[in-house]
């Protein structure tokens, strides 16, 4: 059953490409955006995760801590990060369990992959729990930033 608007979002805790664990439910008490991206160095994602960089001060007026969350190794995600100059966390799902537990994974990719994230956004407010839930089938389109934007204004 898909994620629903109105749920507690599923707690997890994965590394960020700088070795350390983040805990979601550590999070509380503020607003959090999880864009779940199929593969770093690939187009659209540089072109979804830039855009957020390039307007990380309109979250940050929020208070809104964003995570990127792939299926990259730490060093990949590390390297990435440092050539876009990304200024916010990339999370490693290495192992794909939180892709899986939030429904957000392709089993089937190109050349043969098996397991890729999908390309996600979900708002989480500051007690937990989902306020906007968007999970593409296409990997070539970019989740709507308007109504992420409003559904982060709303809390």
């Amino acid at each position: 059953m898909p994620l629903e608007i109105g749920q507690q979002a599923p707690d997890f805790t994965l590394f960020d490409s700088d070795k350390k664990e983040i805990t979601l439910s550590e999070l509380k008490g503020q607003p959090v955006l999880l864009l779940f991206f199929p593969l770093a160095f690939t187009s659209t994602c540089t072109t979804e995760l830039c855009s957020v960089r390039d307007n990380i001060g309109w979250y940050n007026n929020l208070n809104a801590k964003v995570f990127g969350i792939s299926v990259d190794a730490l060093h990949t995600l590390a390297k990435y990060k440092e050539d876009q100059q990304l200024n916010f966390t990339l999370l490693s799902d290495f192992n794909k369990d939180v892709s899986r537990l939030y429904e957000s994974i392709y089993e089937q990719f190109g050349y043969n992959m098996k397991g890729v994230s999908k390309r996600s956004a979900f708002v989480i407010d500051k007690e937990g729990i989902i306020q906007y839930a968007e999970v593409l089938e296409n990997a070539g389109e970019i989740p709507d930033f308007n109504k992420i934007k409003i559904a982060l204004e709303k809390i």
